[in-house]
């Protein structure tokens, strides 16, 4: 069984006017992600959207001192960007559809998602989303981690650092034994 995990792709991360915006890089994955979503919804597969959320009130968080605010709870930055938007709001109430809020950059920190994934018996999971060298990145070293078999779309990854985001596939793919599908 497979799942596609879906990161943080948000107006904050993608919007030219996005807080923390990976500008065009993140928008010209837009299509490929948004195939790749359809496709794994379409089959049937469990497709899970993993969203940074963070409130203005939390001080403690180690992200505002890295970070402009960015992904605040209730705002328009925080929505899924563009068509994947779309896509999201016509199959949000499929059973296989999952919306996790994440407060770190892995998906797996501090959230059910490998309940989620184990009791599906899911070994295997494709990873697209913002950012490449971050959340993309954390998300894969703790599903190495974890014992899962890794995919990477690189057509429908992104970063606002294109030498993190090239450091990143290489990484993937010699440290994690992942697989790279560059369509």
């Amino acid at each position: 069984m497979k799942a596609l995990i879906s990161i943080d792709y948000t107006n904050d991360f993608v919007a030219a006017d996005g807080a923390l915006t990976t500008g065009k890089a993140g928008q010209n994955i837009e299509a490929a992600l948004v195939e790749l979503t359809d496709k794994f919804t379409a089959a049937g597969d469990f497709v899970v959207y993993a969203i940074d959320r963070h409130d203005k009130a939390d001080v403690h968080h180690p992200e505002n001192k890295l970070f402009p605010p960015h992904n605040l709870a209730g705002t328009k930055g925080r929505k899924l960007y563009g068509s994947l938007n779309d896509l999201y709001t016509k199959t949000k109430d499929l059973e296989n559809i999952y919306w996790i809020d994440k407060r770190h950059y892995s998906a797996f920190c501090g959230t059910d998602l490998d309940i989620r994934l184990r009791e599906r018996d899911i070994s295997e999971i494709h990873l697209a989303g913002v950012c490449t060298d971050i959340c993309v990145l954390h998300t894969a070293v703790d599903a190495y981690n974890l014992g899962y078999k890794i995919f990477i779309h690189a057509d429908a990854v992104a970063s606002f650092d294109p030498v993190g985001h090239e450091w990143a596939l290489g990484h993937f793919a010699n440290m994690l034994g992942a697989r790279i599908i560059d369509e």
